[in-house]
């Protein structure tokens, strides 16, 4: 593949990174909230108190001042699923009785049904509406048979598919095609989604981005970058604006093949066009970099993060690494300017095993006055876990400093740690 082709991408970037396709969205994204008990509830009751304890709360409103459906499928995700398909059975149940006629709200249950990968239930949601008269669209087979892939019963979608193809009023259209190319994707059948890519084109629908997301991201999972590189080049060719998702796929590409000189070209020109890079392809470059002990090339991208002006945790990230590789290499002095640079900047350390590999190397060189030092300046921003405080106590007992170690008691004691 020709390699990331700037002109192309300062093409692209008057226009704007697209953001992710998301092709069945909650309507609400918020987490489970204080102001609504009843998901909490729903987490601690038995499946079998689940539909009547929603007939409560719609009943007497009084006692749930703050029940929303939106707040019951927020939490979807963290329920069984058992549960979950209890709570949409519920709705199901609530919308056939109230004689629901709105296509949209059958379509978004399907969806919710995808969500949770339960194929049957789309099914019933399916059934219950041509039972009460509500005629099928081709809209709502795409929607099932999506719930179909997500559930990987791949013989009933491509049955619906057949029963689309014989009939007058819901013929396939170009979400079929494209719902197929995004399940077979999501599935890591590159095969299966590069044959519906084709079925799409021979059909004399056109690719979209949605499709090349889907097409890249396929190729990346089953690790065939080849093919990713052919559908980027077709990108181009297009002219067609890529996505971050896009980008953040070719990168991983790069990194998993361990191209390094690639991967910080790739950065370069994404910094060059659209002057930032996201949170995902920092991880992935820093994970890179750890695992091949490229401490040069994560200095040279600190300084590209720092001169391009990158938001403050992209800093932090790509520090917290370079932190981690002169821990590993037991030098210190590297070791305490790199944690100076960072608290220069009001950061403090994002997790307690980064600061665990600090503390560690200062019990390797015996510098326990520096350690003293460190463990005092970064207490102003950082609180100790547990973990850290044990290994603290064990290393101190190691070495036979009582003094230090009954400090590190008393100081346990004083924070609450147990």
């Amino acid at each position: 593949m020709a390699f990331l082709c700037k002109g192309f991408l300062r093409a692209v970037a008057k226009r704007g990174l697209s953001s992710k396709f998301v092709r069945t969205p909650f309507k609400s994204q918020r987490s489970l909230s204080s102001l609504d008990p009843l998901p909490n509830k729903l987490l601690q009751l038995p499946s079998s108190l689940i539909k009547s304890t929603l007939d409560s709360a719609t009943r007497f409103p009084q006692d749930n001042p703050h029940f929303s459906w939106d707040s019951l499928l927020a939490c979807l995700p963290s329920l069984s699923s058992d549960k979950a398909r209890l709570v949409l059975e519920w709705k199901l149940e609530k919308m056939l009785k109230g004689n629901e006629r709105d296509y949209d709200q059958y379509l978004y249950l399907m969806s919710l049904c995808a969500k949770i990968r339960n194929a049957s239930l789309a099914m019933h949601v399916f059934t219950s509406m041509e039972i009460h008269g509500i005629k099928p669209t081709a809209s709502l087979f795409n929607s099932l048979i999506h719930a179909c892939l997500s559930s990987k019963d791949t013989i009933t979608a491509l049955n619906l598919f057949e029963i689309m193809q014989s009939s007058e009023d819901y013929k396939p259209n170009d979400e079929t095609y494209e719902t197929f190319i995004i399940g077979f994707s999501s599935l890591g059948n590159t095969d299966a989604m590069k044959s519906w890519y084709s079925a799409k084109k021979d059909a004399g629908y056109c690719a979209t981005l949605q499709t090349y997301e889907s097409l890249v991201s396929g190729c990346i999972k089953a690790r065939e970058f080849d093919g990713a590189d052919r559908f980027y080049d077709e990108i181009k060719s297009t002219g067609i604006m890529p996505s971050e998702t896009i980008l953040e796929n070719l990168l991983e590409g790069f990194c998993r093949r361990r191209r390094f000189n690639q991967v910080k070209e790739f950065i370069k020109a994404c910094l060059e066009v659209w002057q930032e890079i996201s949170v995902k392809m920092a991880e992935e470059v820093v994970g890179l970099y750890l695992e091949h002990g490229k401490l040069e090339e994560m200095e040279e991208l600190l300084s590209t993060v720092v001169e391009s002006g990158q938001a403050v945790t992209l800093f932090s990230q790509v520090n917290s690494g370079i932190i981690r590789m002169y821990a590993a290499l037991n030098r210190l002095d590297d070791v305490e300017y790199s944690v100076g640079r960072m608290l220069k900047q009001g950061l403090s350390f994002r997790c307690a095993d980064d600061v665990e590999k600090v503390v560690c190397c200062y019990f390797r060189e015996e510098a326990y006055d520096r350690l003293d030092l460190f463990l005092e300046h970064i207490k102003r921003s950082h609180k100790l876990a547990k973990s850290t405080y044990d290994l603290l106590v064990a290393g101190y007992r190691r070495a036979g400093l009582s003094q230090r170690l009954d400090t590190v008691i008393k100081d346990m004691e004083l924070t609450g740690v147990r």
